[in-house]
């Protein structure tokens, strides 16, 4: 098998001539015979018994040679792959045979490849960092978050509900005088101010004392999900039974010891400051990577075929059918409560996927132009750092992900590293801070983890 010619016919499109020797494509058509010579029928002999030449004489010379070159071409187009030295970034192949006989085989295919990438200006790309501080207000209402977690409920006998309150209550709901679905419930626990029931229900049962029994008149919103209440009247008959609201913790030593590892209050806010200021240090270089990550996309130059954006956007759907599962819900049913179609949620990972396949054309080329090979003991440290997160042996995944994949991986980041390192960091006044833990829309370092994609 050899590669007789490659040639660009269109962008990210390269024809390859390929032969196949007259020895392999023979051992190719003897198996194919040997393989169909069961079904096969001959005068004269018992079904499955006729030698290969009379099937031959009988049926014509080039009886198996598709199921021969089926058989022998996929394995000569990767070599050939190889031997051209491309990446074919999609399954579609438009495929020829030139010739096929005696004399072995000859096919042409034509293949769509991985773009070619031109960057520059990559070093000391300007961003700018927050500076990042955790105030006493911050520390006070991570206390208070605490606090609510371990308040306890206690009945309210001497008063209305108030907003806040927490009420035990039956209703019976009522459109037109006829109950709907989910309009009706004995004992459900309310959160007054919580926003949980139609507009105006919650504020109709604030000012109502135990053991009251009252009607609540409401209107469905006009956007209402359930299309046959949306924009109706209803009448809501209600039994309150039971007030309850929160009885927080005092904040002292004894709290304290509750709460936390901690002995005294000092020590506890000390640390819960501390948190804070790692959390949100975290954050601002997130930011910073993502800042990058931008830049980077806005400095590559290529022409991406839209199979490669393709093949992003299935690995995302992949991995996002995935996460739905494990919080026990599927990719028909996120579509099904967001009104999405398979094209509109296609359509919602398109910009991600851009994002995804960029940044990487970008650092490859980066890791190119650098001359950046990671050594043999990082590819051995990232073999057994897999390993050890799936809980598996590392032969296993030396089987499973080729090393020049891990390889090629590792590149990526070192040449991100070398991205990060170059760059010239301005310190910003902090901004409004979201609580601890929290980044950009509550997701910090989401997109800087793309460069490991």
């Amino acid at each position: 098998m050899s590669l007789k010619s490659s040639s660009k016919v269109d962008t990210n499109r390269v024809q390859l001539e390929v032969s196949v020797d007259a020895d392999a494509f023979e051992k190719a058509v003897d198996q194919a015979y040997r393989k169909e010579k069961g079904k096969i029928a001959i005068p004269g002999f018992r079904k499955g018994k006729a030698p290969r030449k009379f099937v031959e004489k009988y049926y014509g010379e080039k009886i198996f040679y598709d199921d021969a070159v089926n058989a022998v071409y996929p394995g000569a187009l990767q070599q050939a792959i190889r031997e051209a030295n491309i990446e074919m970034v999609e399954d579609k192949i438009d495929f020829d045979v030139v010739s096929a006989g005696k004399e072995g085989l000859v096919f042409k295919a034509t293949v769509t490849t991985k773009p070619e990438a031109k960057i520059e200006g990559y070093k000391g790309l300007a961003v700018a960092k927050k500076r990042v501080e955790a105030t006493d207000a911050d520390v006070n209402a991570e206390i208070d978050r605490v606090r609510d977690r371990n308040a306890r409920m206690v009945s309210v006998e001497d008063r209305e509900a108030q907003k806040g309150d927490i009420v035990d209550i039956d209703f019976d709901g009522r459109v037109g005088g006829k109950p709907f679905a989910g309009g009706k419930a004995e004992n459900y626990s309310l959160v007054l101010g919580a926003g949980q029931f139609v507009p105006g229900f919650e504020d109709q049962v604030i000012g109502r004392k135990s053991g009251e029994e009252f009607d609540v008149k409401v209107t469905f919103p006009k956007d209402y999900q359930a299309k046959d209440l949306a924009g109706k009247d209803a009448v809501f008959k209600v039994k309150l039974h039971e007030i309850k609201k929160k009885e927080l913790p005092e904040v002292d030593d004894d709290f304290v010891k509750d709460v936390s590892d901690f002995d005294t209050l000092d020590e506890y806010k000390a640390d819960i400051r501390k948190k804070i200021l790692e959390a949100r240090e975290k954050a601002a270089k997130d930011e910073v990577d993502n800042q990058l990550i931008d830049k980077l996309v806005s400095l590559l130059q290529a022409e991406i075929p839209e199979a490669m954006f393709r093949n992003q956007i299935d690995d995302d759907l992949r991995d996002f059918s995935y996460r739905l599962q494990t919080q026990g819900m599927n990719l028909q049913n996120y579509m099904k409560y967001t009104g999405l179609d398979d094209e509109g949620v296609r359509k919602q990972f398109r910009p991600q996927a851009e994002r995804q396949v960029k940044l990487r054309l970008a650092l490859e080329k980066i890791a190119e132009l650098e001359k950046i090979q990671p050594s043999d003991d990082d590819v051995e440290s990232e073999y057994k750092k897999i390993a050890e997160s799936y809980k598996t042996d590392m032969e296993k995944v030396k089987k499973a992900i080729p090393r020049e994949n891990i390889a090629k991986d590792l590149g990526v980041e070192k040449a991100f590293g070398l991205v990060r390192d170059s760059a010239v960091v301005t310190e910003a006044e902090p901004a409004q801070e979201k609580p601890a833990g929290e980044g950009k829309d509550g997701k910090a370092g989401e997109k800087a983890e793309e460069k490991a994609e």
